[in-house]
């Protein structure tokens, strides 16, 4: 993954006022933290910010620049407005280029499912995100499934997945990450018939 340079700037005002300040000017505060360090805080301009996630993802490696130096980086956490959906604070973690970090990584489903679609069925998306473990600069930005091979009754597990090289996750290999479904009115009435058999059966072993 390439590296996002990003400058930042120290701050000493602290507090829900001075943070709800920072955001109106377009700025976003934040923390650095990591390696032993005490952490620093600090602010990024809100627009290159957004720039930087969309291009990298939630795992996007950052070149850090703080007061004249350059800090390796990855965004640990970002917390969004829950109206607006901007990013209100983000944390910085210290990573050293050959270290191994953990990263929460979106499952992206990708491809057309013909067979399923032609059946009427749908795509379940069971397992949305994945936490994996590699060196910061191997990090995915999202982690790829094809499903356009489904037919309905398929499912893709853990075990089918091909992660990219350097990259490890300790899920279980039956987890099941699609599945493709039947159509809801094909499986009520799969559900009612059963249970009309089995009301039956119970009325034939009272009347026996």
């Amino acid at each position: 993954m390439a590296e996002i340079r990003l400058a930042a700037e120290a701050r000493a005002e602290r507090g829900s006022a001075a943070s709800r300040r920072m955001r109106h000017s377009g700025r976003v505060p934040g923390v650095l933290y990591g390696h032993g360090t005490g952490p620093v805080a600090l602010t990024v301009d809100g627009r290159e910010l957004r720039a930087a996630l969309a291009a990298g993802g939630s795992n996007a490696l950052f070149d850090l620049e703080v007061g004249g130096e350059v800090h390796l980086a990855i965004a640990r956490e970002v917390q969004q407005h829950p109206v607006r959906h901007t990013v209100a604070h983000i944390d910085f973690q210290l990573v050293a280029r050959d270290e191994l970090v953990h990263g929460d990584v979106p499952v992206q489903l990708v491809g057309d499912p013909i067979e399923v679609n032609r059946g009427g069925g749908t795509v379940e998306h069971v397992v949305v995100s994945l936490v994996v473990r590699a060196k910061p600069a191997e990090l995915p930005a999202a982690i790829e499934v094809d499903i356009s091979g489904l037919s309905i009754g398929d499912a893709i597990r853990f075990a089918d997945l091909r992660l990219p090289r350097g990259v490890n996750c300790e899920l279980d290999p039956d987890t099941v990450i699609a599945v493709a479904a039947p159509p809801r009115v094909e499986a009520a009435e799969s559900t009612t018939a059963g249970e009309t058999a089995e009301a039956a059966a119970g009325g034939e072993s009272a009347e026996g």
